[in-house]
């Protein structure tokens, strides 16, 4: 198995995408740590996971997530995928600035605070791998508000965090992941676009295939498999850089 003996600390580990990765995690040897802000929702990945452990910590939150890993003790993978309150489906010029800046601020806070608290203790250790998930509109997507600059700012973080902490045997590596099927449901898409339904949904994910090389949508066995690799021993020489599993919308 590729992650045993490690200790991985999944943040957001409640929603449809951290789930699945704390289960593939757990399925390749790794002891789960599934952290976010709702409990009835990280207690039912814990479900399907042996020896699973559970905190409600908000990782907006410094203190928290500092006391959090203080009684983790040593940690070799951390994984933030909180959601950042994106708002999509306006012009920018119609936009309100608190909800443009809501990704932005909540995205960059939240993988700084995580990414920090991790890294420190990793850098102790000489190893470690700090993991990251955005959808790359850094590169330029129209009608989706702050989630392009949102992204923008963790893919410099990510690239900043490597060149500081790959002397110190510390890994910072980013994917980038956008129009999962499984994801896409009305509740999810609702908050960020409340003017969607099926059929626009579907419109979406029509759309984004045709703009791919591989001409179809990741799929979330191939998101996690990829997590998996990247935190594992195998990827021990890949770090400040985004993997695109978005079937080549974005350049690497």
């Amino acid at each position: 198995m590729l992650l045993t003996d490690k200790t991985a600390v999944i943040y957001g580990a409640g929603g449809s995408i951290g789930g699945a990765v704390a289960r593939a995690f757990a399925a390749e040897g790794a002891r789960v740590h599934l952290v976010g802000r709702t409990l009835e929702t990280l207690e039912a990945v814990a479900s399907d996971i042996k020896d699973a452990e559970v905190a409600v910590v908000d990782a907006l939150d410094e203190t928290a997530v500092e006391e959090h890993l203080a009684r983790v003790g040593d940690v070799d993978v951390s994984f933030n995928l909180v959601s950042r309150g994106d708002v999509q489906g306006l012009p920018i010029t119609d936009m309100p600035v608190d909800a443009f800046l809501a990704p932005v601020i909540n995205g960059t806070r939240a993988n700084f605070i995580t990414a920090r608290a991790a890294a420190r203790r990793m850098a102790e250790r000489g190893s470690g791998v700090v993991l990251t998930l955005n959808s790359g509109s850094a590169h330029g997507s129209p009608m989706m508000g702050g989630t392009g600059p949102a992204d923008a700012a963790t893919d410099s973080l990510v690239r900043n965090l490597a060149m500081e902490l790959g002397p110190r045997g510390v890994r910072a590596v980013g994917i980038w992941a956008a129009g999962i099927p499984e994801t896409l449901t009305i509740e999810k898409l609702g908050k960020v676009n409340p003017d969607l339904n099926e059929a626009a949904i579907q419109g979406i994910l029509d759309h984004l295939s045709s703009l791919r090389m591989t001409r179809r949508n990741p799929t979330l066995a191939e998101i996690t498999a990829t997590a998996v690799f990247l935190a594992s021993d195998h990827a021990a020489s890949i770090t400040g850089t985004f993997v695109n599993v978005t079937g080549g919308m974005f350049p690497g």
